[in-house]
């Protein structure tokens, strides 16, 4: 495991973003050392909003993450190699509620810069600072074909967060 990671500017990112937000999943994390939650996620997207470089992940209300990513103004989104997939399955499926998760996934916590934790067996994260939210709204989906993702109608909200720090391990 490697707890050490290097600044790069997020323009020297070679990674696919289509691979890395959806086949690859990542964590999503928000709170601080002394108290978090990370969940895995398999939704989101990274670009140019407003003149910032951003990355935006989706959140049901019902998940426990949901709180913390609330009441914090940054998270962090964390990516790994293939060999990590169990670890995200597990962090995908156990509440925090329930328990240690992290712990469970064999993670290491790292206290990030921007006062978020992010984990040392992460390959790349993304340090980001919430500056929009938007609750879906299913009369707005132009494709019917979407409601079939809210059987329970639980909507996601939309997080819109300008990344402030990209990680490399080192």
């Amino acid at each position: 495991m490697a707890t050490e990671f290097k600044a790069i500017d997020p323009t020297e990112l070679t990674d696919n973003v289509f691979k890395i937000m959806d086949s690859d999943w990542m964590l999503v994390t928000a709170g601080t050392m002394g108290s978090f939650n990370t969940m895995t996620a398999s939704w989101g997207a990274m670009g140019i909003l407003w003149g910032k470089r951003i990355a935006v992940c989706f959140i049901r209300p019902v998940r426990y993450t949901y709180e913390f990513i609330e009441r914090h103004s940054v998270f962090t989104l964390s990516f790994y190699d293939e060999g990590f997939r169990d670890a995200l399955n597990l962090c995908g499926s156990m509440s925090g509620r329930d328990g240690d998760k992290a712990k469970a996934a064999g993670l290491t916590p790292v206290a990030a810069s921007n006062g978020s934790v992010c984990f040392g067996e992460a390959r790349l994260v993304l340090e980001c600072r919430k500056i929009y939210t938007h609750d879906l709204d299913p009369k707005r989906f132009l494709d019917p074909a979407i409601e079939g993702n809210y059987p329970k109608k639980d909507y996601h909200r939309m997080f819109v967060g300008e990344i402030t720090a990209c990680l490399r391990r080192a």
